[in-house]
């Protein structure tokens, strides 16, 4: 759940709730002053109706005054739009409590042919109170909600940054943030901005440094081979030629892997079939004793990808195959949507990934080989064209498989 989501799901629930507490307040502090109220009026009811009883019209005034009680235009339309909240009745006299839209109390009082409509004038800062009440609740929401717009503007450069960081990491070196405040969180915005730049400028420079240092080394070591064909045959020469193609490969190796790694290089995706990829690939050894490999292809099922890149992952395979086993030949053998190589030796000592890392060696790195580019390159390619790289260990066979379902 995002914090976006977060907080508005608590600013709902807040803003609810204080509805809720607004109305229900206001509910009970209404019905406590009517209550009072009506308390007041039976109680002061009695005294009063002596006076309206004995006609004693100046004496009644001045309780009015003395109890802030003023007498109401005694209409029948009031009487008719008010509720009653309390009725007593003989048969001279009558008194009733009624509750008029704007929820005031009146009093109303008969005597034979005489009555009078009164109000309570004590009621009216009570009511002023409540009023002043709500102004303060709704106060209250007023800062909710733009506390929850403060959040809400605080949380969009969050979200602006989290779309450059992954957008930087998927490859975009470019990206970097907006900085439009000058709080904590543009200080997380300068910090990412500064780190970014660094890390371009350090990859642009590692980009740099392989891509001179290949093509520098390509020169010379093509002149090395073409100056070595001219010199006698001997056992010196053929380890000097296996050395200078080693290194040709090696350097190609990291030119390919360097673009790899450019997740902005793109793949020329084709169809083709398991039969050609493999073609492809044994073009690319340059066998000439086919002794060397045995090929069984159950199904010659079709593939969407760049035919030259993975037939470079599936040639590094062979070759480490050829390398390294211990009984010739080596097995390619394909089922299903799996591409098996196959090749007997002993049984790798660490974990698949290990060995997939640039010039991994063994634990005996003194009289072993090393692994150099070729099963970090296999993975790589496959990582790009959404496959997979396998190993398991079958009756005293290692089993590379790329499952390029």
């Amino acid at each position: 759940m995002s914090i976006f989501t977060k907080v508005l799901i608590l600013f709902i629930i807040s803003f609810s709730l204080m509805l809720f507490v607004s109305k229900k307040t206001e509910k009970l502090t209404q019905e406590s002053i009517q209550s009072l109220l009506k308390e007041k009026y039976l109680q002061v009811s009695d005294e009063l109706f002596k006076y309206l009883a004995n006609n004693d019209m100046d004496a009644l005034n001045k309780k009015f005054q003395a109890l802030q009680f003023e007498r109401v235009a005694n209409t029948e339309e009031t009487i008719d739009t008010s509720k009653v909240v309390y009725d007593y009745e003989t048969d001279l006299s009558r008194i009733q409590i009624l509750k008029e839209e704007d929820d005031r109390l009146l009093l109303y009082m008969r005597y034979l042919d005489d009555d009078i409509l009164l109000i309570d004038l004590s009621q009216n800062k009570n009511f002023e109170e409540i009023a002043f009440l709500n102004y303060l609740i709704l106060a209250d929401i007023l800062i909710l909600i733009i506390l929850f717009l403060l959040i809400l503007k605080m949380i969009y450069p969050l979200k602006n940054i989290s779309k450059n960081i992954q957008a930087f990491g998927e490859g975009d070196y470019s990206a970097r943030v907006e900085v439009i405040s000058n709080d904590e969180i543009a200080g997380v915005s300068n910090t990412f901005n500064a780190m970014a730049s660094n890390i371009q400028n350090l990859i642009s420079a590692r980009q740099r440094l392989l891509r001179d240092i290949g093509h520098e080394l390509k020169t010379p070591i093509s002149k090395s081979i073409l100056s070595l064909e001219m010199m006698e045959e001997s056992k010196y020469k053929a380890i000097l030629q296996r050395a200078l193609v080693q290194m040709d490969e090696m350097t190609n190796d990291l030119l390919n892997l360097e673009k790899l790694n450019n997740e902005h290089t793109a793949l020329k995706v084709e169809n083709f079939t398991v039969e050609t990829l493999i073609s492809t690939a044994l073009s690319k050894l340059f066998i000439e004793d086919e002794t060397l490999i045995e090929i069984k292809i159950e199904s010659n099922f079709e593939i969407e990808a760049d035919l030259d890149y993975l037939s470079m992952a599936l040639k590094n395979l062979i070759d480490n195959a050829l390398k390294y086993t211990t009984v010739k030949p080596i097995f390619i053998l394909v089922v299903n949507q799996d591409i098996k190589v196959k090749s007997k030796g002993p049984k790798l000592e660490k974990p698949l990934a290990f060995y997939c890392e640039v010039f991994t060696q063994g634990d005996n790195s003194r009289e072993e080989k090393g692994y150099g580019l070729g099963l970090s390159m296999v993975n790589r390619i496959l990582e790009r064209h959404g496959f997979k790289l396998l190993y398991t260990y079958e009756e005293g066979m290692n089993v590379f498989t790329m499952k390029v379902e």
